[in-house]
């Protein structure tokens, strides 16, 4: 038997995964170092992934599963990344959300 039900705590971390590296384009600055931005993006990722699935958990009424959790804040940061260089840095996303707000504008 095939079922399709869609789970909004899932639905919603995906989101999250797909728009983290902008909100860390926003949060730093250009001259902000890589690995900074990258555990910028790793905390992000892993509050994502506590809070989805403890969204799921209230959901469902079952204990949270702190491993869970934590593998789904992991799947999350490895979707952001790969969304990052992937989908976001070569159509210059990154470095329009890292202009916002500083009044420069974006030389191609």
């Amino acid at each position: 038997m095939i079922t399709f039900t869609p789970d909004l705590p899932l639905v919603l971390g995906l989101v999250a995964s797909v728009v983290l590296p902008i909100l860390v384009g926003l949060v730093t600055t250009r001259e902000t170092s890589a690995s900074r931005k990258a555990i910028y993006l790793a905390g992000l990722a892993l509050v994502a992934g506590l809070v989805t699935q403890l969204l799921a958990a209230l959901n469902a009424g079952v204990p949270f599963d702190l491993f869970a959790a934590l593998v789904a804040g992991g799947g999350t940061f490895a979707v952001a990344v790969a969304v990052h260089f992937g989908l976001w840095k070569p159509t210059g996303v990154t470095a329009l959300a890292q202009a916002a707000g500083t009044g420069k504008h974006v030389a191609n």
